[in-house]
């Protein structure tokens, strides 16, 4: 019976750990290929992507804040950007919650979540780094 309890207890534990992220297509018409996360890169403002650039997706992330970091939510939007074909993210910024939300999350043992929102972009200036980082992420050479 312990052994009943304990396997759903762990994967109720690694389901509140995980970053959740959802993309929303801006443009359903437009069609890109999946790439690396590796190869998506993070821009702290628009200016700094310093070229022309199409916004394919918003990106919207929620994760425990005692199990998951902003690295951890971080890499969860460089995979789910990969995924529609993106190959950047301009932040818009991760919210803690409060330090009264985050003792009430412990003591009621409901964790307290943060939450990231950016935007998925299309850089046409950069595919060629983005497909030789990829190529040699790859092969294990990155």
């Amino acid at each position: 019976m312990r052994v009943t309890f304990a396997v759903p207890l762990v994967v109720f534990t690694a389901v509140l750990g995980c970053t959740r992220t959802n993309a929303a297509l801006l443009d359903n018409s437009v069609k890109l290929a999946p790439s690396c996360a590796d190869g998506v890169k993070i821009y702290s403002t628009p200016s700094a992507v310093g070229g022309e650039y199409k916004e394919v997706a918003l990106l919207n992330s929620t994760a425990n804040t005692g199990l998951t970091s902003e690295a951890g939510m971080l890499k969860s939007m460089r995979k789910k950007a990969a995924a529609v074909g993106a190959n950047g993210i301009i932040m818009g910024g991760i919210n803690e919650p409060s330090a009264g939300a985050k003792i009430a999350g412990a003591v009621f043992g409901t964790g307290a979540e943060r939450k990231g929102k950016s935007v998925a972009i299309f850089v046409v200036s950069d595919t060629a780094r983005v497909r030789s980082f990829c190529a040699n992420a790859a092969s294990g050479q990155d």
